[in-house]
């Protein structure tokens, strides 16, 4: 499943109260953690993060005191005691197996000794594959028989809505949509590879004005060949105005730079009519598509889609011109 698809599912789960733990399994630097983190604030969840590889059993377990003459179980004040939430076990298959069955009675019991887990609160847990070359260990068939399973795989449509809504550069995007294969590729022989962890931080590299090869490895010098492009674009406020003359140039890269481009400086309904209009022109419908396909969860996040589509609606040579992602528009 995409990113876009889980987030989705498990938006849904928490909607149908659907209280049954859930693993998300996922390749390192695939957005796992993210996927929890946007459906806890979406559904106004708290969330409690604990990385399982890093706490030792009596972290998770409590340590042993006398009470009232009798020896009792202190659980630590980092797990929840009321209110609503998601207490988010990750890197679970990185634990060692003592660490993963303190884990399993949390996720099995929903309690440790005497402590309870609130009724209010999911249990959720991630980790890696073991095909992706993680150092993870093997969990145990009743403790992976009691989870519902659902695997990320990295996706350039999901990683661009994400990019879009959080300001990452359009430099990035648009590499991305232009070489979508370098949106995860593992490399064992190297410290730094491409995946959408690892581009987040390419990001920050490259607003830095540094390079992004200690981010993304090789990736990187690919990278800054096509920034090179970046100085022979047309003019983008000329098309947002509606005043460009320009042709569409025909290198796929520079075609891939205008889309996103465009897309990431539309500020209202006009400016992405205007950048509609002029691409139906140039470009083939299949372009046109790619741009709508980017356009509508930025259009979604500045609150100005309903007005767009009124408008695309209203503009009957626009909706002639592109007949045949008509239902794009409409449907959208």
């Amino acid at each position: 499943m995409t990113p876009i698809e889980i987030e989705k599912f498990v938006r849904s789960v928490v909607n149908a109260k659907i209280m049954k733990s859930l693993m998300i399994w996922g390749a390192p630097g695939i957005g796992k953690s993210s996927i929890v983190e946007t459906v806890a604030r979406s559904c106004k969840l708290d969330l409690i993060d604990l990385r399982l590889s890093q706490l030792a059993p009596t972290d998770l377990r409590g340590l042993p005191g006398i009470h009232e003459g009798k020896s009792k179980w202190y659980v630590p004040e980092f797990l929840p005691r009321k209110g609503t939430g998601i207490l988010f076990l990750d890197e679970i298959n990185m634990a060692p197996p003592v660490m993963q069955g303190v884990a399993q009675q949390l996720i099995l019991d929903r309690a440790i000794g005497a402590y309870k887990v609130p009724d209010g609160w999911y249990v959720w847990a991630a980790g890696n594959r073991r095909e992706d070359q993680a150092a993870v260990f093997q969990m145990p068939s009743a403790l992976s028989n009691r989870f519902i399973h659902v695997t990320v795989e990295p996706d350039i449509k999901s990683f661009s809505a994400w990019g879009l809504a959080n300001g990452l550069s359009e430099q990035v995007l648009s590499f991305l949509a232009f070489r979508p294969s370098l949106l995860h590729k593992i490399d064992s022989a190297a410290p730094a590879w491409p995946s959408p962890r690892s581009w987040v931080l390419a990001d920050d590299l490259f607003k830095a004005d540094l390079s992004i090869e200690p981010a993304v490895g090789p990736a990187g010098a690919e990278f800054d060949s096509f920034i090179a492009i970046y100085g022979s674009l047309p003019d983008f406020d000329s098309i947002l105005d509606g005043r460009s003359k320009a042709k569409f140039p025909e290198e796929p890269s520079k075609r891939y730079a205008i889309t996103t481009g465009l897309c990431l400086r539309i500020n209202n309904a006009e400016n992405a009519l205007n950048a509609l209009r002029w691409l139906s022109k140039v470009a083939e419908s299949e372009w046109v598509q790619l741009m709508i396909t980017s356009l509508f969860p930025v259009l979604r996040s500045k609150g100005i889609f309903g007005d767009f589509v009124n408008r695309a609606k209203a503009d009957s040579s626009l909706m002639k011109e592109m007949n045949d992602i008509r239902d794009l528009i409409v449907g959208g």
